[in-house]
């Protein structure tokens, strides 16, 4: 007897013959399941076999191990995984999840490879039908695990032991537990003076004096690198006029825009910013006033928004605003896509950014809209997390906002701290322990010393110059610094000691001011309870440069010039955590013969030579009125002038209701009554009378 078989995907035809070859039965068998699968299932794809020459082809001339454009490298199989800037590249098992996809479909801008011919459909397909396999590196091998997300939970790990001796402090003893693997001998430290003139900039934002340096370098008092850290710290007015800069890029806070009204959107919170930074205000009190102010004097300016251009979507509605920016600034988590639709690259989706929203709107059910589109949906207040949301106590705006800065200082929330340490370590060290300060869900360098340092920081108050003093004295801080080449990868960096930084605007022309006498000299407002009160610098110039009236204004307090803009301070119409680091073609300008640069070298030289003949104080000026779109009355005292000059400049606005002119109606008041300005007569060449 012989059996022949017909095989096929559905079922299989058996026919039973007997030996004489005539037809016995024939009968229809059903394959089992697990051959039905193997049936149908497609050959896994072979990732150095079929996807690395795709890439080696179409990607590596952004994407290699070299120029890591975004941060990320498909150099490898490694590089792959680890991803970029934005996080995760690939989400093994989603192809609809992962933003190489999206990148490579052009369903995220710009269509990758850019401004080249795009894959051709076959080839996204497989690339594709690899990440939905597992995106293995075989076919045998095991499916690729799951990028890391943060937890939201903060727990403070246990202080390990070590073998270098001198890492003692608990911070230290982390970063050896990570350094020791990684080198053959415990690493050297910095020299006394540049360890000084890392810390002088990074609390004042000023350089030391020469007699500073040479009596820290003649100092032989053991821990006298701690006590300097503190010493700065204990000076509030300097260490405030440094970090205002930090914190103005962070809270869109910007006095010298002009074009920006409180009519057109934008509320200055200058006088109490300045205030908290010098009072150091607990830095859960610090984001629970932001997000629910209440109290006279509350910086309500920042849920206002930047709507200078007006509502164009509904994306930019200041409640919306006040969901990103939150999210963005304090939690590490970016909700700019999914504004406008369920993100394409995380699991944040439209209605997680308009329920966030809803906290802040001016009422407790928002319409939803997917690209300006109405959905007839509407959000209610929601929080991302849903294990920490609290439901507000009425429907009132009021009840809605503490709400919500009852749950962003919650001591479950472990991103809030985990966020601002990152902040402060990259802005100290030149790269943060996770290498997006924005996006809080990539992986860390070292999550204990991330642990650690977000612990300690709750244990001790939320005490913010506490923190910063935690990692000065350091010796990570301490460490020789390293240069940056090109861009670093996300994951797979490894830690060797603080990145090469540079000056930024603020601390360059502040630099020029203490270098050259070149300050902005003004007679200061009346203080106010929370307003900022301007401080001398930090060492007086030479007796020829010494000013008889007045104090000298710090970079922050004066709008920005070409030459700030072109060394890298923002106009803040947005969150900026990060400013631009590489060198451009304007500030090489601004630096060769740029007008405001060589003015001020120009005058410094005169100065030196005693060729400068003296000028007088200025009583009013856009640093004292504190914002400069603004018609409020104002009153300068000039009683003791013998000359009075009035002086209107430029300042680059078309703006109607800015380019007023600063003076305009104005008139002298005195014993004998008013005179109207516009009444004087010239006397002649050098002033006016009456």
């Amino acid at each position: 007897m012989g059996i022949f078989g017909v095989a096929a995907n559905v079922t299989c035809c058996v026919i039973v013959l007997s030996a004489a070859g005539e037809r016995a039965s024939k009968r229809w068998l059903a394959p089992s399941r697990e051959s039905a699968s193997h049936l149908s299932q497609p050959r896994l794809v072979d990732f150095e076999r079929q996807i690395q020459p795709i890439i080696n082809d179409r990607c590596l001339e952004c994407h290699s191990q070299d120029k890591r454009k975004g941060g990320l490298s498909l150099a490898s199989y490694a590089d792959a995984l680890d991803g970029g800037r934005n996080g995760p590249a690939i989400r093994p098992g989603s192809a609809t999840r992962s933003i190489l996809i999206h990148r490579l479909t052009g369903a995220v801008e710009p269509q990758m490879p850019k401004d080249k011919d795009p894959l051709t459909p076959a080839e996204i397909a497989l690339i594709r039908q690899w990440i939905d396999q597992g995106a293995r590196r075989t076919p045998t091998s095991a499916r690729a695990p799951q990028p890391w997300e943060a937890p939201l939970a903060l727990t403070m790990p246990a202080i390990p032991r070590i073998t270098w001796t001198a890492w003692d402090a608990p911070l230290d003893r982390f970063v050896a537990k990570y350094l020791a693997p990684r080198t053959k001998t415990e690493p050297a430290l910095v020299s006394d003076a540049l360890f000084a003139r890392r810390a002088y900039l990074d609390v004042w934002g000023l350089l030391p004096t020469p007699e500073q340096v040479q009596r820290f370098i003649g100092d032989t008092t053991p821990g006298k690198r701690a006590a300097l850290v503190a010493s700065l710290l204990a000076d509030d007015e300097k260490y405030a006029e440094h970090w205002m800069s930090f914190w103005n890029d962070l809270l869109r806070n910007e006095d010298g825009v002009t074009y920006f009204s409180e009519t057109a959107g934008r509320k200055s919170i200058t006088d109490w910013l300045f205030a908290s930074l010098k009072s150091n205000m607990p830095y859960d009190q610090f984001v629970t006033r932001l997000i629910n102010p209440k109290d006279s004097g509350d910086p309500d300016g920042f849920l206002v928004g930047v709507n200078w251009r007006g509502e164009t979507s509904a994306a930019v509605t200041p409640w919306m605003q006040a969901s990103q920016n939150t999210a963005q600034l304090f939690l590490g988590i970016n909700l700019k896509c999914n504004a406008c639709h369920d993100s394409f690259v995380s699991k944040w989706k439209l209605k997680d950014a308009y329920s966030l929203a809803a906290y802040f709107a001016p009422e407790p059910k928002l319409q939803m809209y997917r690209c300006d589109v109405a959905l007839n949906r509407f959000a209610e207040p929601d929080f991302l997390f849903p294990e920490l949301n609290r439901r507000p106590a009425s429907p009132s705006l009021a009840d809605r906002r503490a709400a919500a800065a009852s749950i962003f200082t919650d001591r479950r929330m472990g991103r809030m701290p985990r966020t601002l340490v990152n902040r402060i370590w990259q802005r100290l060290l030149g790269r943060g322990l996770v290498a997006n300060a924005d996006e809080m869900d990539g992986v860390p360098w070292s999550s204990e010393v991330l642990d650690w340092l977000a612990s300690d920081f709750v244990d001790g108050g939320y005490n913010v110059k506490r923190l910063v003093g935690t990692i000065l004295s350091s010796r990570a801080y301490a460490l020789p610094a390293v240069p940056r080449t090109g861009e670093p990868p996300a994951r797979g960096y490894v830690f060797a000691g603080p990145e090469v930084r540079r000056l930024t605007a603020e601390q360059f022309a502040d630099a020029i001011g203490e270098i050259t006498g070149e300050w902005n000299t003004y007679q200061p407002r009346a203080p106010s309870s929370t307003s900022a009160t301007p401080a001398r610098p930090p060492s007086a110039p030479p007796p020829s440069m010494s000013r008889t009236s007045g104090v000298y204004g710090r970079e922050w307090r004066v709008a920005s010039t070409s030459l700030s803009r072109a060394l890298g301070r923002p106009i803040r119409d947005q969150v900026t955590s990060t400013r631009a680091v590489h060198a451009s073609t304007p500030e090489a300008l601004e630096l060769v013969n740029g007008e405001l640069l060589t003015r001020s070298l120009s005058r410094a030289a005169r100065r030196l030579l005693g060729q400068l003949p003296a000028e007088p104080l200025s009583l009013y000026n856009r640093t004292v009125a504190g914002r400069t779109a603004t018609s409020s009355a104002f009153e300068v005292d000039v009683s003791g002038a013998a000359k009075l000059w009035l002086v209107v400049q430029e300042n680059g606005s078309n703006v109607p209701e800015v380019i007023e002119p600063v003076w305009a109606q104005a008139e002298f008041v005195g014993p004998s009554g008013t005179t109207p300005l516009a009444s004087l007569k010239p006397a002649d060449s050098d002033g006016l009378r009456q």
